[in-house]
């Protein structure tokens, strides 16, 4: 079978799911140019020099959003 999931996908579910972090924030940001949501992984800077390092792990469904499987049928 056929999937979409990569291991950055299968690290960052973990990461969600383990309980053994707690640096992850709801961001509200664009996703094509539309309103969305994404959770995210929040690294503070490692010096006075660094920003804030966001990293986005999953984007939330957004309005227009069509999940489909991999032969097109809605989910």
């Amino acid at each position: 079978m056929s999937t979409n999931i990569r291991p950055e996908h299968i690290s960052a579910f973990a990461a969600l799911t383990s309980g053994e972090h707690d640096s992850f924030a709801l961001f509200s940001c664009f996703l094509d140019g539309e309103p969305a949501v994404a959770i995210v992984a929040v690294m503070p800077p490692r010096s006075d020099e660094d920003e804030y390092q966001i990293t986005p792990l999953i984007v939330g469904i957004t309005e227009n959003m069509v999940l489909t499987d991999h032969e097109g049928t809605a989910a």
